[in-house]
């Protein structure tokens, strides 16, 4: 293995989709831009809300405004649906303003790897939700989402 792949590899079945998932939120939950950018394509495809990045280093650059706003951001995805190469996902993340505006964030992910098990294309459409602080669900130490924390369906998200 080299360090252009990222296991598990499609196709998928449930337990490897469900992996692939796990990373990916355990990627994004550690807001390292560089880090995350690497489970991609170098020539990667992205549709973000309204944004458009394509390859590594423009979604460096996107990852790195969109934590420089989202601040103290915390993340949890679930699968929805895999086959092949691909796996839709549903994700809800929460997070605040420099201001102290705290938001849920919704939305769902379609992906498609290739055959390294990098990601070439993400469509995320998404929603924000602003949120009390005393409504926020997500209280673990910034990082990695506890293995025994709830997830969005044990949540009612």
């Amino acid at each position: 293995m080299t360090s252009e792949q990222r296991p598990p590899f499609p196709p998928f079945d449930e337990k490897t989709a469900v992996e692939k998932v796990r990373g990916a939120e355990d990627g994004w939950n550690s807001r390292d831009p560089a880090k995350v950018a690497l489970s991609y394509t170098v020539d990667s495809v992205w549709r973000n809300r309204a944004e458009f990045p394509t390859g590594r280093d423009e979604i460096i650059a996107f990852l790195t405004r969109k934590w420089q706003k989202e601040l103290d951001y915390r993340l949890i995805k679930e699968l929805w649906a895999y086959g092949g190469d691909r796996i839709a996902v549903r994700f809800a993340y929460e997070w605040h303003d420099d201001s102290g505006n705290w938001f849920r964030s919704y939305g769902n992910e379609n992906w498609e790897f290739d055959g390294d098990g990098l990601m070439h294309h993400r469509h995320a459409s998404i929603n924000d939700l602003p949120i009390e602080e005393s409504e926020r669900k997500y209280h673990w130490p910034l990082g990695r989402r506890p293995d025994d924390h709830p997830g969005l369906s044990e949540l009612g998200l």
